[in-house]
């Protein structure tokens, strides 16, 4: 079955499944991406997903690659851009990164413009097509953070600066769609506002937050906001980072090139979200695991389907280090889940909801 196809906006067309590449440059040679991109493409899918701070964990010797890899790619083979649709971030504050733009320090219209620049050079494009803002230029609770502080708010740059930056470059020709990017209700409906006052500025069309059996937080209050501004969802980390394919809850704990054991201590972001020894985390994993096997499905399938049959998710942003991953991914295209399936599931995230939110 081929890969379905949306219209996410005018003269542009994704696949329903997003090539994510962080892995790229890290886990993945530039042979073996090559390879994965072909087998990726071969299968319909034209949509891939990039940002200039990738590959994670991230570090200042490799930053960049994923996209530099991506772009060598639809270069070496000679792919018409037309049709290929990347997208790709800008990273948003960070005390960390400071081998990006000295943090980065701030979303303003000089980092935003440098970022813009540099990753057009390593995609070896003229034209991004969906431009997105990694995190918010704003204190929020990310990555695992459920509680709110407001005594953590920051000085920070405002919104109207960020779009009329963007804007700036859509004029140029750089960019063509402005996306958002582990944002939340106030932030989208911020956008859209500003959005509606200045009409000329390019319209937010995606929201790129994770989305999954363990994490359904979108739902909650993000699913309105996107509904009425008609903004789809690009829902990253269908599999909560492997969790679902339930291969660290085997008896051998789960292949040690796998990435929460490869990078154990490395990755906080991942780790805070993604934690291995929580019992919920794993009760409700195994739950989902036995309702795909009651019904002869493979874990991933199960998962991945889900997230597709979502009425907001224009598509399912996903990651794999190995061809027999991709294949488990595409496989799930064919998969319909049943009434009675999703009452299960529903049963299931009753009892446990959100433990990776």
């Amino acid at each position: 079955m081929a890969v379905p196809l949306f219209n996410l906006a005018p003269n542009l067309t994704v696949s329903k499944l997003c090539f994510g590449t962080m892995t790229f440059g890290e886990q993945n040679s530039l042979f073996q991406s090559f390879h994965l991109l072909d087998q990726a493409f071969d299968a319909g899918i034209n949509f891939f997903d990039s940002a200039e701070m990738y590959p994670v964990p991230q570090r200042s010797e490799t930053q960049g690659r994923s996209e530099e890899y991506l772009g060598h790619w639809i270069r070496s083979r000679k792919i018409a851009r037309d049709r290929i649709v990347l997208a790709t971030k800008v990273a948003g504050p960070s005390g960390q990164m400071t081998w990006i733009r000295d943090g980065p320090k701030c979303l303003d219209t000089k980092n935003i413009t440098e970022a813009i620049d540099a990753s057009l050079k390593r995609l070896q494009t003229d034209f991004i097509d969906i431009y997105q803002i990694h995190w918010p230029d704003r204190y929020v609770p990310m990555f695992g953070e459920t509680e709110y502080n407001p005594s953590w708010q920051y000085c920070s740059v405002t919104i109207e600066e960020q779009l009329f930056a963007l804007s700036k470059a859509a004029d140029a020709g750089k960019i063509r769609y402005i996306g958002l990017s582990n944002e939340t209700p106030y932030g989208v409906m911020k956008f859209a506002h500003i959005n509606e006052r200045y009409p000329h500025i390019p319209k937010v069309v995606s929201l790129q937050n994770s989305y999954n059996l363990l994490c359904r937080t979108f739902d909650s209050g993000l699913a309105e906001c996107c509904h009425h501004e008609r903004i789809s969802l690009l829902a990253y980390s269908p599999l909560a980072m492997g969790i679902l394919s339930g291969k660290y809850f085997s008896p051998e704990g789960g292949p040690a090139d796998a990435r929460l054991h490869l990078f154990r201590g490395k990755y906080l972001e991942g780790e805070s979200r993604y934690n291995l020894t929580n019992t919920v985390v794993r009760t409700a994993t195994m739950e989902y695991i036995k309702v795909a096997k009651k019904y002869g499905l493979h874990p991933v399938s199960m998962a991945i389907a889900f997230v597709l049959r979502h009425p907001l998710v224009a598509s399912v942003v996903f990651g794999v280090t190995k061809s027999w991953q991709l294949l488990d991914i595409l496989n799930a295209v064919k998969v319909e889940l049943t009434p009675e399936m999703i009452s299960e599931i529903d049963e299931i995230h009753s009892r446990f909801p959100n433990p990776c939110p």
